[in-house]
């Protein structure tokens, strides 16, 4: 199954870990999309502290954003990825009036967990910092994810109001929030994978260690450890035959939410495995425009 998860992250979408300076998704976007490309978030020169911001044309006054996080098993993949199984809820996202962030982070490979919530949470002060320059109103946030993704904006959602020292960057803005997470079939609890007494497992290369041989970083990594009653809005997204992230790591995340009270709906898609354009689908596209609306406008 490891092996199996591992060639699926470098062949997800048809694409390869590249560090191509071209934006090779720009053409999925609505005409007239104006795009800021590979910008460096940290000041630094790691490829894999970039992002993009795809703004709509015709924007006359500050619009809200979406930022986006790419999937992978935290090992592969970058900032173009899951865009094109997406195609048409990105663009819808865009002719929306809504600008989109999509953002990249270290590999686990490179530097363990929380080192990617330091890269996400670095990349939205950035964003935030420069909404003025690029038209942003940062008052209308929203944070999706795929995957890893997942994991990581509902982490970036959940941990916000704990104020986890660990997850920024010294003298970092934190002076941010979100109206809604968007999360694509994330994991949510690291002791929940079959492979979590494997320390050569995704899970568990991301946090140095098997998760059931150190339940306390696992913890620390799993989003369901954040819930509270101050959380913004969920919509959960999986399939139904989803054999990489078992549905059940939703369930019980949606659960977590609902027990404290926090909005959220749990959308299981029939028939629907790991991801793929089923999850671009016009009924799923319809429930994701449906609550950016209504968390954004």
């Amino acid at each position: 199954m490891k092996n199996a998860l591992i060639a699926f992250l470098f062949l997800c979408l048809g694409t390869t870990p590249s560090f191509s300076q071209s934006n090779r998704v720009i053409n999925l976007f609505p005409e007239g999309t104006v795009l800021h490309g590979n910008i460096a978030y940290q000041n630094d020169t790691l490829k894999k502290h970039l992002l993009d911001i795809y703004l709509p044309g015709n924007a006359i006054e500050k619009v809200p954003l979406v930022v986006f996080i790419h999937g992978g098993a935290w090992l592969s993949n970058d900032k173009y990825a899951d865009m094109g199984y997406m195609k048409e809820t990105i663009s819808e996202i865009i002719e929306s009036g809504y600008a989109l962030a999509s953002i990249d982070y270290r590999f686990s490979t490179q530097a363990v967990f929380p080192a990617q919530m330091r890269d996400c949470n670095a990349a939205i002060s950035y964003l935030v910092d420069n909404a003025d320059t690029y038209g942003f109103d940062i008052e209308r946030m929203v944070v999706m994810g795929f995957s890893a993704g997942g994991h990581l904006a509902s982490m970036v959602g959940l941990a916000k109001n704990n104020n986890v020292d660990a997850f920024f960057l010294p003298e970092s803005n934190k002076d941010f929030h979100f109206k809604g997470v968007v999360d694509f079939y994330g994991p949510a609890d690291l002791t929940l994978f079959p492979g979590a007494n494997d320390a050569g497992s995704p899970e568990g290369i991301l946090i140095g260690a098997a998760p059931l041989d150190r339940p306390d970083l696992a913890k620390a990594a799993s989003p369901v450890s954040y819930v509270d009653e101050n959380d913004p809005p969920f919509l959960i997204i999986h399939g139904e035959k989803d054999d990489m992230v078992s549905p059940r790591q939703s369930h019980l995340l949606s659960s977590w939410l609902t027990v404290k009270g926090v909005p959220n709906e749990l959308i299981i898609v029939k028939d629907a495995p790991h991801f793929g354009p089923m999850f671009d689908a016009e009924e799923i596209r319809t429930k994701v425009m449906a609550f950016l609306r209504k968390s954004l406008d």
